[in-house]
């Protein structure tokens, strides 16, 4: 039989076609535009997606026994306000995972309600671009449009009702969004009062791998498909990341260099860590997760290369770098502001140590060694729990430096793993609908059979010994900057 993963990013739907041995058999990807209507704004129209979605789904589908296919499931970008009406069309623009416009919001959340209630009731504290600030900032901002409002919806899922004809989502995505409680899986009632919203605007909440329903008359016809086809739940795109590289059941690490950067860390258990500084959130796999989330993290190194120095090719670029664990330039890889561990949208990139003799290669290699030291702020926090991690996996486009991996490994001080596909959020979508057409008897039976470690990046005494001076001074300079970040926004 044959699945389909549909991995909903910021830049691009990217569709995959698995068969039941887990090969890929076809990737498509179709880009849609992102708008900054203000500065620190990020909107995207759901129309888009839906049909750059069903162009992919039908290019992908186009050469293959159509009979075959059995499921199809998602990873997608997280925490999107998507707002439908009664007659369920868009009210307006998604207002994305990276838009900073909630700080008003975000506050009042966090010192007017408090941290501590709201951990009380989700697991989490309020972040800028988790979706209950948003759900407010609509309200505050633009009543209209909120009196309007008959669902709320995530991005993802927002696919799968317009496959499926099924207001739905799933535990991992809900969990990000501020209005769910993590620990016993379902809607918080303080929180919708908080918000101001009704239970019922909420979608129904499935289980990552399971069914919600099958596509739709009309969708099936048009994409030559069965209409007994099955729309599973999915899950946001840093668990279904996780399951794709096999970060499932206890203790397993992944490490994701998309356009944002993560440390995903699985759990048998629930936790949360005193300080909220990690997020944590129900798993694809049934379990639970902490998960430390940078806003920029390869979207660093793209807009360094493409928008400031301006040339295509990457891999030049990195050749040039020699001197790891020496360079005396440091970078913040804050562009969009900062969500783990520092919780501020205030916050932005900033070169620091440059003199007469700083090369243009000294400069790109702190962006890429900026973005490992933010993801190792959120490893300590790891630690402060007691969690010890001795490897990770690691996927991304990013993932797709050596380089990369090498400084990673160092900065760190653990393994890193390499995967066969490094199709992080699109392979875990396709392996959930499998799961959920009843391939394989659960998410950890299919990860174990599936994924397979194709190379490990060793790390090296003497260098994680120069990166350990690096870091210890890479993490004083944000405490430096903060209250200026704050005067020059």
């Amino acid at each position: 039989m044959l699945y389909i993963g549909v991995d909903l990013g910021t830049s691009a739907v990217k569709l995959l076609l698995m068969d039941e041995k887990g090969a890929i058999r076809k990737i498509v990807s179709k880009e849609y535009p992102l708008f900054f209507p203000h500065p620190g704004w990020s909107e995207q129209k759901p129309e888009d997606w839906f049909e750059q979605t069903m162009a992919g789904l039908k290019e992908l589908v186009s050469d293959c026994d159509k009979s075959q296919v059995a499921g199809i499931s998602f990873g997608g970008q997280m925490h999107g306000l998507v707002i439908l009406d009664k007659e369920d069309k868009v009210i307006r623009p998604a207002i994305l995972w990276n838009d900073g416009r909630t700080g008003e919001e975000t506050d009042y959340l966090n010192q007017v309600i408090g941290k501590d209630k709201l951990s009380e009731y989700t697991a989490n504290i309020a972040f800028a671009g988790f979706t209950a600030p948003k759900v407010l900032w609509v309200k505050n901002k633009e009543p209209e449009n909120f009196a309007r409002i008959e669902k709320i919806m995530l991005p993802k899922d927002y696919l799968a009702y317009k496959l499926s004809g099924v207001h739905c989502t799933d535990v991992s995505d809900a969990s990000g969004m501020l209005l769910f409680d993590v620990k016993n899986r379902c809607w918080s009632e303080e929180m919708c009062d908080i918000c101001g919203i009704r239970r019922e605007q909420l979608a129904d909440v499935f289980e990552s791998y399971e069914v919600v329903g099958s596509l739709l008359p009309e969708i099936a016809q048009e994409l030559g498909l069965s209409s007994e086809v099955k729309v599973i739940a999915g899950a946001g795109d840093n668990a279904a990341a996780a399951v794709g590289t096999g970060t499932v059941g206890d203790g397993m690490c992944n490490i994701s260099l998309g356009t944002s950067g993560t440390v995903f860390i699985s759990s048998k258990s629930f936790c949360v860590d005193s300080n909220n500084a990690l997020h944590a959130f129900a798993h694809a796999d049934g379990k639970y997760h902490l998960m430390g989330c940078m806003l920029s993290a390869a979207s660093c190194n793209k807009w360094w290369m493409d928008d400031i120095i301006g040339t295509g090719d990457y891999a030049k670029e990195q050749a040039e770098i020699t001197g790891l664990g020496e360079n005396h330039v440091f970078f913040l890889p804050y562009l969009m502001g900062e969500r783990s561990p520092h919780n501020n949208p205030n916050a932005r990139g900033t070169f620091i140590g440059m003199t007469m003799d700083t090369t243009r290669s000294d400069m790109t290699q702190a962006v890429l060694e900026g973005v490992a030291f933010a993801l190792r702020d959120s490893f300590e926090v790891a630690k402060s729990l007691g969690i010890r991690i001795e490897r990770t996996k690691i996927c991304g486009g990013g993932a797709k430096s050596p380089l990369w991996k090498k400084i990673m490994a160092n900065v760190l001080g653990i393994k890193v793993d390499m995967i066969e596909s490094e199709e992080g959020p699109g392979y875990g979508g396709a392996i959930l609908a499998a799961v959920g057409c009843g391939e394989f008897a659960s998410v950890e039976e299919a990860a174990d059979k599936l994924v397979k470690v194709v190379g490990t990046v060793e790390p090296d005494p003497e260098l994680t010994a120069r990166y350990e001076e690096r870091y210890q001074q890479f993490r004083q300079i944000y405490p430096a900057c903060r209250e200026l970040f704050d005067k020059i926004i």
